[in-house]
């Protein structure tokens, strides 16, 4: 056998070793019960020991980005989404929810859309606390990527606080307000916010929901809250579109008449100072009606009427 042969045949029998080797752990891992389990730099895991014959416990957070990490025999690890996310309730194909919607203090139901960013509090302890209080009971941790009860958990924790929040805002305004004045609409927008993170925080009963920029240092921020205009019913859109053209057309009125009623003393002052027959050869004068043709001194003024 040649050097070079030996050589391959080297090669083979050391890829063969390595093969043998992961079967062997492989087999290991599947006869114990044993699993693993790696994050990507969007999600953390809560790993849980004990299972069927053991008392099941908290036994820590795997952090984003963790490569393969041994979980024993019966642990159970739920993934839950690290990082901004958003609860969209413009209504659209793909939102988590409607549109929501608000009684003005003028009793107009009015539909209000937006989108509250926000990211989960992923501080070890209060991810814990989330998860056996809320998590678990909604099915809202992830499993490759997908949750049954993500959706349904912030229908309950975001929506019904923020419509409560809009509810009780809208109430010390009016809808034509809320709808044309943009300093209206700011001033209930901050009410809004206000309300909002109170009502969240206190339907959830505890900071589990943080400002985008938190990055797990144990400090929470509020929710972002990005909230459209209100958008009264279309038959009233129509009627305010129709009570302005009114004002318009009123406005214009006005003018019209303050123009004639100008003219009338522009003439009544004529009159005062040429008399009647001298008025109206004046006028006819500043609209080219007649020509007047101007004479040497002391002779006699030709007034001859234009004819078209």
């Amino acid at each position: 056998m040649t050097t070079g042969q030996k050589q391959t045949r080297r090669g083979w029998l050391w890829k063969a070793f390595a093969l043998a080797a992961v079967a062997v752990v492989g087999l290991g891992l599947a006869a114990t019960g044993c699993s693993r389990v790696s994050t990507e730099p969007d999600e953390v895991v809560l790993h849980y020991a004990g299972g069927t014959f053991e008392a099941i416990k908290f036994e820590r957070c795997i952090n984003p980005s963790s490569g393969a990490t041994l979980l024993g025999p019966g642990d159970t690890a739920y993934h839950y989404p690290f990082g901004q996310r958003t609860f969209d309730f413009s209504g659209a194909e793909d939102a988590e929810s409607g549109g929501i919607s608000i009684v003005s203090r003028d009793n107009v139901e009015m539909k209000v859309a937006g989108s509250a960013t926000f990211t989960l509090n992923t501080d070890c302890k209060v991810l814990q606390q989330f998860h056996e209080k809320i998590g678990r009971k909604f099915g809202a941790y992830f499993d490759e990527g997908e949750s049954g009860g993500w959706t349904r958990m912030l229908n309950f924790y975001f929506k019904q606080p923020l419509d409560r929040a809009m509810d009780a805002a809208s109430q010390e305004f009016e809808w034509k307000k809320l709808f044309n004045d943009p300093n209206v609409k700011q001033q209930w927008e901050q009410r809004v916010g206000q309300l909002a993170r109170q009502f969240i925080k206190e339907t959830a009963g505890a900071d589990y929901f943080c400002q985008p920029n938190y990055a797990g240092t144990g400090d929470c921020g509020d929710v972002v809250l990005t909230i459209q205009k209100p958008q009264p019913p279309e038959s009233l859109i129509t009627a305010l579109a129709a009570e302005q053209a009114a004002k318009q057309q009123n406005l214009a009125q006005q003018q019209i008449n303050a123009k004639v009623k100008t003219e009338l003393q522009s003439i009544q002052d004529l009159v005062g100072v040429l008399g009647p027959n001298g008025a109206i050869l004046w006028k006819a004068i500043q609209d080219g009606k007649v020509d007047v043709v101007p004479v040497p001194q002391n002779g006699t003024i030709n007034i001859t009427p234009r004819r078209d």
